[in-house]
Order: C-alpha cells, then structure tokens, then sequence
C-alpha cells in the first residue's frame, strides 16, 4: 500500500486485469466521485491504519474485503459486472481530535445481500475486514439502509403501539425488575421474588441473561412458578402482568420447545440472548409474530463488540440490525447507571429504535438519515445500577416509551422485595404527574420524590439506602461532534 504522495494512478482497462497485484484503489474500490444510490447500503467505518498506510488505501481495502475483492487481481472478474458488484469507498475524513483515525464511508450496491437476513449483511459487513493486517483497528460507526431493503424485513412481532394496548398502560414508563441473585435459587424461591415484585407495584419480572437450565432450577420448574406468580400478582392488583422467560437453549429445536410451553401456561413475553446468533433470533422473532408473543432481547455479549471506541461495532448498529431482525425489547442503556453508556449516544441509540425516521444528529451519533418505511418500534430497556433515587434523570433522558429495570433496586430495598417494587413505583407516579403539571424535574425532582416520601415508606428507605449512589466513570464511547458554542 502506498502512502498519499505516491499512490499509483489508476490503471487503464486492459492493465486492470493483468495478472499481479494491485492497490485496492487501483481495482476500483475508490471513487471519490461516486454519487450514492438512495438503493445503496451504505456504511461509515473509522478506520486507524498501520504507521505508513495511506488512509485511502486503507479505506478501498475495506470496501474490498468486505464485498467483491481479494488481494490479488482473478480473471474471473471479467465474468461478472464487477463494476457494479464492488464496493465503493466515497468519502475519507479525519475523525475529530483523534490523530490517525479516520472515517470512511462505503457503499455497496443492494443486490450484493440477501433479502431479510442479517446473517448475510453482516458476513459481508463484518466478515474477514476486521482482522486485516494493514488496519490497528476498525469500527463500524453507521449504516443506511434503502427502503427496499428494510421492507424485505418483518421487523418487532409487537412494537411498542400493541404491546401498549395489550397491556393496558399508558402514559408513563413500564416498570420491571431483573431476579436477583441471576443464578442459584430455587424454582420456588425465584417464584415468590417473582410474586412480590409485581404485587408491589412493577409491570414485569425478568430472568437473567445467564439463567437457563441449571441443576438448581431446571427451566420448566421456573416457568410454572414464575407463571404461577404472574397470574396470582394480575389477580391480586387488577393489572396485566408478565415475567420475561427466558427459552435461550442450545438448539433451536429446544427454543421452540421451551417457547411453545411458555405460551401454554399463558404467558404473554419470552426473552432471549444475543449470543443466540442473528439467524435464531429472526427465527424466534417470526415464532413470536405466529404466536402473539412479545418477544425480549437481552443484549448479553454484546459490549465484546461495541464497548471500544476504536475497534468493533457501534450499538447503534447493532440496535438498527436488531430492529431489521424483529425484536420488542432491546437492553440499550441507562445513563446514569453502572453500565457503559454517555447521555448523547444512548439517546442516539433510543431513537434509533423508537423514532419512524432518523435525520442525521452527529451530537448523537447518527451518520445517516434512516426511514424505517414503517417498521414496527423497538421498546428500550434500561437497567444495570439504577435506583428510584435518579427517576427525574431517567424520565429526562430517556423519555416515557421505555422499560425502567430495577433489579438490585428493587430486591435489595432494606424492606424487602415487595417494598422495593412499591418505591420505585411511586417515585415513577410522582414523578410523571409532576412532568405532567408542567414541572421541571430535572432541578425539581430531588424535592418531588423527598415530598413522595413523606406519604410512602418504601420509598424514604429507598431514598436513605440509596439516594447518593451514583456511577460516575468516563464514558469510554463518547460523541466525535459536539455543538459549538458561537456568540449571539
């Protein structure tokens, strides 16, 4: 590869296909001219390139590796309309105080990927391109998908509109709680925390990414407590109520299995990992779709992809496959809790999943404008570290169309699990009345769940317990583009 001052020219037509080996620029995977198609996928990946690696160079590798080339010029390109079938990086730039990383953005025409299968897209998108040795490092930041394709996709079996009418609840953020600890207690056991937690106050229970079929409480044990639970708490408080089972198994076949038993006994949600696969998961997806299922996906894994700045894959395009693929819940943040996650690109990651169309918002991370071409919406989950001390903030950032999960905050409250469930429920109430009487929460809101307290137990121990907990790190995923500050 050569370096900008010494790049070879481009090749005439006869000597392109010569025998031998050429730059990836040479073969035609850098055309700053080209004009992207509204059918075009397009991908925005910054790339750090190895000391002496032109970041052009760098860039048409990348559209190579990831669609038509290899490192050698095949008279079999001449068999095909390679032209065409290439990817074409379009654009270089250097990413903002970030010395030797750049962005570079690529096309690839539509009929390179199999309709409706993120399996595909992403054999090509994140194939072999992320081990090649001419790069330190490579993210994938963005996509834009043309309509055509997104419409070859079912999207969520529910969406956030029906899952809302069948549930009966409206106007504020779902509550729900993960089963503490994940791993080791019995099916009974984990039934009861079940039962206390929704009687307190909490629309859904959920199981953990990690609990499946262990010896301590093989999975249809925990399936009839935990339904047993639902339907005693829906009986007891008059609400719809649901506990996410989890049907994670090492086949599909026992998927199926466990889903098909959880629709049985009555269950309205079945949850699964990401660490399924993509292919299981669009399976699972059209299972809930058959079924009328809400169907929750834990994002266990995935921060081996997106937590570094420099090498992986963004969230945001994870959140957008996983939209493509059909899932009603995502794990996609908190903020202020004890997972990764910086208040700009979580609301990117938020509206990717809510919003009909996404315009470019470079403080959030969107790259691209996205139309959704009406897919369904993608309920965000947020939970790890948050308690009903930071309900203002968690309201603020994150809006009503989200489910709020207090797993340690609700079965940790000093009074017990159904206290927990009660405080946080309070605190939500409090708080979305005092939005809604047009108060402003974020300065407001200490005082408004203090002046909650005052008539709610539960929730002055909450408040005493953990009222000052807070979770302040560097974010380690942070916006490139940030607004400037000009004079008026």
């Amino acid at each position: 590869m050569g370096s900008a001052t010494d790049r070879p020219a481009s090749p005439d037509a006869a000597d392109r296909y010569r025998a031998g080996v050429l730059t990836y620029a040479q073969m035609g995977y850098w055309d700053p001219d080209y004009p992207p198609k509204d059918t075009d996928l397009l991908a925005l990946f910054r790339i750090t390139p190895q000391d002496g690696v032109d970041p052009v160079e760098a860039a048409a590798a990348v559209a190579g590796e990831s669609s038509t080339a290899t490192w050698t010029v095949v008279w079999t390109d001449r068999l095909t309309a390679a032209d065409t079938y290439r990817a074409k990086a379009y654009k270089v730039e250097p990413v903002p105080n970030a010395p030797g990383e750049f962005f570079a953005y690529v096309a690839y025409d539509l009929d390179l990927f199999e309709p409706g299968s993120i399996a595909n897209l992403t054999a090509s998108i994140i194939g072999n391109v992320f081990g090649f040795k001419p790069l330190k490092a490579l993210r994938l930041e963005d996509m834009r998908f043309p309509v055509a394709y997104v419409k070859t996709f079912d999207g969520p079996p529910t969406g956030i509109v029906v899952e809302r009418e069948r549930l009966d609840k409206f106007g504020r953020p779902l509550l729900g709680a993960t089963i503490k600890p994940k791993l080791g207690l019995s099916g009974r056991n984990y039934g009861r925390v079940v039962y206390e937690a929704l009687t307190g106050g909490l629309d859904f229970t959920k199981d953990d990414e990690n609990i499946n079929s262990q010896p301590f409480m093989h999975w249809r044990d925990r399936f009839l407590f935990c339904m047993e639970a639902v339907n005693h708490a829906a009986a007891a408080t008059g609400e719809l109520k649901g506990h996410y089972l989890n049907v994670t198994a090492a086949t599909m076949e026992d998927m199926y299995e466990r889903a098909e038993f959880a629709k049985e006994l009555g269950s309205l949600i079945v949850m699964i990992d990401l660490v399924i696969g993509f292919t299981a998961i669009q399976s699972m997806s059209k299972w809930a779709r058959r079924n009328d299922m809400i169907l929750h996906l834990h994002r266990a894994g995935a921060s081996t992809y997106t937590r570094q700045r420099s090498h992986g894959v963004s969230f945001r395009v994870i959140a957008k496959w996983m939209r493509l693929a059909g899932v009603d819940h995502i794990h996609a943040g908190t903020v202020v809790g004890k997972l990764e996650g910086d208040p700009n690109i979580v609301q990117g990651f938020y509206n990717i999943l809510r919003e009909p169309r996404n315009p470019v918002d470079l403080q959030r991370g969107i790259y691209f404008e996205q139309d959704w071409a009406s897919l369904r919406k993608v309920m965000p989950v947020a939970s790890g570290g948050i308690h009903a001390g930071q309900m203002h903030q968690l309201l603020t950032y994150l809006g009503e169309d989200v489910v709020l999960q207090f797993g340690g905050g609700t079965i940790g409250h000093p009074m017990g699990v159904q206290a927990g469930a009660t405080a946080n429920r309070v605190a939500l109430e409090a708080m979305v009345l005092a939005r809604n009487e047009g108060r402003d929460i974020w300065n407001e809101g200490p005082q408004i769940l203090a002046d909650a307290a005052r008539h709610c137990l539960p929730l002055k121990a909450a408040l005493d317990t953990w009222g000052e907990v807070t979770f302040d790190y560097a974010s380690t995923d942070t916006p490139d583009f940030v607004p400037t500050a000009t004079p008026a």
